[in-house]
């Protein structure tokens, strides 16, 4: 019998402390005044029924089931195309994790329309039974980004991997749309990022939940 529990325990160690140390940057920008390039961070560990999937689709068995790169998955979400790069610097400077393959979709992205920007790391963690690599992997992407690959995700599972051709058709579309979103957020980058300065002052927070009648909510 395969022992699951036993097996995912690390990576869910792995997904836990990423999220931390990432949330930790933009806390860290935030406290200096400054626009962080996260917006924010999700993290997951993949379901035993997908992990079974893709090691019968992969011709992973139970001795190399470990070399699975997405098992523990984490995601950090920026606004614009631009913090994709400067997220992905930071990530090549930390010391904490070593990065062992880069995969770009953003600029190389695939047919159906999917962006992202993929590192996969080898994560050292400490457990009581001692020392160990855990593989993980960060997937760097806009908000239009994100919301593009959560809708495809949806249909896949829907359809079985099986699109229809005129809703794949629409998907493609829909693709080329968000690309231009992010291509037109990117232009006035510089304008949004000062009114969001401005905006997020305790000041002006203050006086927005006084303009609202929201003094009593939590912010």
């Amino acid at each position: 019998m395969f022992h699951w529990e036993e097996f995912l325990d690390p990576y869910i160690q792995t997904v836990g402390e990423l999220k931390i140390k990432f949330r930790g940057v933009r806390k860290q920008y935030l406290k200096k005044g400054l626009y962080s390039p996260i917006e924010f961070v999700t993290g997951r560990v993949k379901r035993r029924e997908s992990i079974r999937n893709k090691a019968k689709l992969r011709g992973y068995t139970r001795e190399n089931l470990a070399e699975m790169e997405d098992i523990a998955g984490v995601r950090v979400m920026v606004q614009f195309v631009d913090d994709v790069w400067d997220v992905l610097e930071l990530l090549r400077k930390r010391k904490d994790f070593k990065i062992i393959e880069e995969r770009d979709y953003i600029n190389n992205q695939k047919a159906s329309g999917y962006r992202s920007y993929h590192v996969i790391v080898e994560y050292p963690i400490d457990t009581i039974d001692g020392f160990q690599i855990v593989n993980a992997e960060i997937q760097i992407r806009t908000l239009a980004m994100n919301f593009w690959a959560t809708i495809e995700h949806s249909l896949n599972y829907k359809y079985g991997g099986l699109i229809p051709e005129d809703v794949k058709a629409r998907l493609t579309n829909a693709a080329r749309e968000a690309a231009q979103l992010d291509l037109e957020m990117g232009e006035i980058r510089e304008d949004i990022q000062e009114a969001q300065l401005l905006f997020d002052s305790p000041q002006q927070k203050q006086d927005f939940k006084k303009e609202n009648g929201e003094e009593n909510e939590l912010w």
